[in-house]
């Protein structure tokens, strides 16, 4: 049941990381455009909005460490009961990311395939 939860919640998560991408890209279409303009390949326009999904869902998962890690001990437990596995939180920081990818290769390739010159044309 725990792992149902969490996989819509992930699920959810990545939805929402899509729908900023998407906004970012039709938000900076003329960037992209003078970008491609001055000679960058799609790939590097691909490149740069898949890192962009990839640092904000890593973000958002040293969020939820860190709220995680203050709930689990008190200050005054912390220090004598502290059993937490590193390993997991280097796990959830790679899941995030791998959301961060999954769900940001559509909006990374939409911009990567913009015209130069509709782009800059573009209000």
């Amino acid at each position: 049941m725990l792992a149902a939860i969490a996989g819509i919640s992930l699920l959810v998560g990545g939805v929402g990381v899509s729908n900023i991408m998407l906004v970012s890209v039709r938000e900076r279409t003329r960037e992209i455009g003078l970008r491609k303009a001055v000679g960058a390949r799609p790939r590097d326009i691909v490149l740069q909005f898949l890192l962009e999904a990839v640092l904000l869902t890593a973000i958002g998962g040293l969020t939820g460490i860190a709220l995680a890690s203050g709930r689990r001990c008190s200050w005054r437990l912390c220090r004598r009961y502290r059993r937490r596995s590193p390993g997991g939180d280097h796990i959830g920081i790679g899941v995030s990311a791998g959301v961060g990818i999954l769900f940001g290769v559509v909006p990374a390739q939409r911009a990567g395939r913009l015209d130069p010159v509709v782009s800059l044309r573009t209000e």
